[in-house]
């Protein structure tokens, strides 16, 4: 039987953006771009199709996604 992980459980739900930036920016290296309210608000409007649930972020569904953004456009803040 499979043990149930907290960390792994969170990162797969659905949470409110102000959440999910918490959670992004605590689980990110140091030496990885910060997100901010703005930039995440920039990411969603490029990407509307990552967000079929509307309003709602998750670290299983964007985080991978996020950083490959910030790494590929430097000046996004």
């Amino acid at each position: 039987m499979k043990r149930k992980d907290g960390a792994y459980e969170f990162s797969k739900t659905q949470t409110i953006l102000s959440v999910f930036l918490k959670a992004y920016n605590k689980s990110i290296p140091m030496d990885f771009p910060r997100a901010s309210i703005a930039s995440l608000k920039k990411f969603k409007g490029l990407y509307p199709t990552l967000f079929k649930r509307g309003n709602l972020w998750s670290i299983a569904e964007h985080r991978k996604k996020l950083i490959d953004w910030f790494f590929a456009n430097h000046s996004a803040s």
